[in-house]
């Protein structure tokens, strides 16, 4: 009997240690890449938890292993290819570091485009479905959002009226935001991120033209004192389009249970998420700055803002008919987003 009882023990732990076994066979870990440290807060409340989500969702069968700081190499600029070829599973990115790959989604980085993030994002999300996925029909795309809009970070110079800005040298980051800048007489210089704050220690820029999101993992609070934005109520300077992409031939390997714990939570909730995350961002860095000695957080008077709104009033025309050179109709792109803005912000038209 006790030869019968060890028997169906050692048969019983056999039959948990293969079910085990095969259970961590069907994991699928995931390799997620994105271009911040891993404390900022695309990772630590979006990206992080996302994983978590779909890993609990999933029993397990789904995993990620992120990769931040551009830790499988190459740059920002390089993500979209690196997800596209499989390097990647899944990227968190923005189209406008790879200059002219999207131009359809550019738009919505047009100047003083849209206010907060969350309603900034519903907003973008609602542009991609209308007029911009099939320039994305390479990926398998979760989300498409806005950052809350740039500001103006300097290290020695304040921005009170519209003179101040010409000659700053300011780090941008993308195509338009860069001609925004050289429109008002600024230098725009294109560079990652993780770059900025050196940059600014040893006098190469005098700041940058970047969202409150970034202030903290960059440490630009370290060696700026002046930080201007947009009058309360009216629409940022200028926004960055980011984009959680995945690899079309990943998302359909999985088996239909697995994509459907993706789709669950992907789309409008994750991108309502990455919202509500930079819009609490933006006034707790906005808080900390301003606690900081020797720091002047402020925003530019509204006839000023009027006077740069007016600079830069035909870079929508000018935009439109440069894609238009591309076979593009920028008019109606230009009209559909400036249509979404004033759905998605009455108040601040």
């Amino acid at each position: 009997m006790r030869l019968k009882s060890l028997a169906a023990t050692f048969a019983t732990v056999a039959t948990l240690s293969f079910a085990g076994a095969a259970q961590a066979e069907d994991a699928v870990i995931l390799k997620l890449a994105h271009f911040l440290p891993s404390m900022a807060p695309a990772q630590a409340k979006v990206l992080g938890p996302w994983c978590d989500t779909i890993a609990a969702q999933s029993k397990d069968r789904l995993k990620c292993q992120i990769y931040p700081s551009m830790q499988l190499g190459g740059t920002p600029a390089q993500l979209v290819d690196q997800v596209r070829n499989g390097v990647a599973d899944i990227v968190w990115t923005a189209p406008g570091y790879s200059a002219g790959r999207f131009p359809a989604i550019e738009a919505m980085e047009l100047p003083f485009m849209v206010g907060d993030a969350l309603n900034g994002s519903r907003m973008t999300w609602d542009y991609y479905n209308q007029f911009a996925k099939d320039e994305f029909s390479a990926y398998h795309v979760l989300a498409v959002h806005i950052d809350g809009g740039a500001v103006y970070h300097t290290a020695k110079t304040d921005v009170t009226k519209l003179e101040d800005v010409k000659g700053l040298r300011l780090r941008t980051s993308t195509r338009l935001s860069a001609k925004m800048l050289k429109t008002l007489g600024g230098v725009p210089v294109s560079m990652p991120p993780a770059q900025v704050t050196e940059a600014i220690s040893k006098g190469v820029v005098d700041g940058g033209v970047m969202p409150w999101e970034l202030m903290r993992p960059t440490k630009i609070d370290e060696v700026t004192k002046f930080h201007i934005s947009q009058p309360a109520g009216r629409p940022t300077f200028v926004g960055t389009v980011l984009t959680v992409l995945m690899n079309k031939q990943k998302y359909d390997s999985l088996p239909a249970d697995l994509r459907a714990v993706i789709d669950a939570n992907s789309g409008l909730p994750l991108v309502e998420t990455f919202g509500k995350v930079w819009d609490e961002v933006t006034e707790a860095n906005m808080k900390y700055a301003a606690g900081l000695p020797e720091t002047t957080v402020h925003a530019l008077s509204p006839a000023v803002y009027e006077a740069m709104v007016k600079a830069v009033a035909d870079m929508d025309d000018e935009w439109a008919k440069e894609v238009a050179g591309r076979g593009i109709d920028g008019d109606k792109l230009v009209k559909g987003a400036r249509a979404l803005s004033a759905k998605y912000f009455p108040a601040a038209k």
